[in-house]
């Protein structure tokens, strides 16, 4: 079979030149689990940071040997478990830039292919979905009223928090993405109330704008603790933030600046870290809850969808720029 490998250890952020793709063994099944045929591979940003040794304490792939970790949406061609038969589909978040993976049965998910198209469990059913709901949901409790500000808003996590936000019944949700395009996607797909271009000129006036009157009680931070300080700056009194990435310190060199704790105290905000892995075990609960949406249409997606595994590093160069519009994702092959 074919899979992605790095071509050499690395000490600075992926591009697509940091990458090739090589044959490989077919993985035999292992017991107690499952063998996948590769469909659909979600490229995520985390893996940059993931790919120098920096994400979690998890190491870095070996050159020319392993494959790029990644979440995938597949079919089983060899079980063995009674949990899966050849024919199933399955998601992962412990697959790989391959054709096909091998994959301890506790770590797959069978998937309903009736609930939803099967690309949506690389991004608004899979780990990005499952994030968002988790932090506004569970951490944050958005609540009827509530008005929510969130960077990073074209992303697969910042688009489905604002729609699961909406869904909860907040009245007023603000988007902060970076340039026009992107703010389109958060106004006219995601169906935020207001993008924020944070790459225009004078963008922060525009923010106190959209704030002005209904001061943020809720704030997603994906980026940055820049953004974090610029959304405690509007945040009303008591407001909630929650601590879902720092996009930008994901392949610094240096230490991120400190959060302003005067800040916080001074507008008696909470804030709540976000590691999406304490929720998996209530996957099936946010699947159940998320799937009629979809169906309604209250909670939409978009994807930056290219097809073939050897176009993958291509599409993931473009993910570490932040030059995506939508979910990155690539079809391995045919459902």
């Amino acid at each position: 079979m074919k899979q992605i490998a790095l071509k050499y250890a690395l000490s600075d952020r992926p591009n697509a030149d940091d990458f090739t793709l090589v044959d490989a063994p077919a993985p035999p099944c292992p017991d107690g689990g499952v063998v996948l045929r590769v469909v659909h591979l979600s490229l995520d940003p985390y893996i940059g940071s993931r790919l120098r040794g920096r994400h979690m304490g998890e190491p870095a792939p070996a050159p020319m040997i392993a494959p790029i970790p990644g979440g995938v949406v597949g079919q089983v061609i060899e079980s063995r478990t009674a949990a899966f038969a050849p024919g199933d589909w399955a998601h992962s978040t412990e697959g790989a830039w391959a054709e096909q993976v091998a994959l301890p049965g506790h770590a797959a998910r069978k998937l309903d292919p009736r609930l939803a198209p099967l690309g949506a469990h690389a991004g608004v059913l899979g780990m990005p979905g499952l994030t968002a709901w988790a932090g506004i949901t569970q951490l944050a409790q958005v609540r009827p009223g509530d008005v929510v500000l969130v960077d990073a808003a074209a992303g697969a996590v910042g688009g489905a928090a604002g729609q699961i936000a909406r869904a909860m019944g907040a009245k007023k949700v603000i988007g902060v993405a970076g340039g026009p395009q992107k703010c389109a996607l958060v106004e006219e797909i995601y169906g935020f109330d207001v993008c924020i271009d944070y790459r225009a000129p004078h963008w922060e006036d525009a923010l106190d704008a959209a704030c002005a009157g209904s001061p943020p009680s809720v704030h997603f931070e994906n980026v940055s603790v820049a953004m974090l300080t610029a959304a405690l700056v509007r945040m009303a009194p008591y407001g909630r933030a929650i601590l879902c990435g720092l996009v930008d310190q994901y392949h610094a060199s240096a230490p991120p600046p400190q959060i302003p704790a005067g800040l916080i105290i001074g507008k008696r905000a909470q804030l709540h870290g976000l590691v999406v892995y304490d929720f998996y075990p209530r996957w099936s609960e946010y699947i159940a809850w998320a799937a009629p949406l979809l169906k309604t249409g209250q909670l939409r997606f978009q994807e930056d969808r290219v097809t073939g595994l050897q176009n993958a590093p291509a599409l993931f160069g473009k993910l570490m720029r932040g030059d995506n519009v939508g979910k990155a994702v690539v079809t391995v092959s045919a459902e």
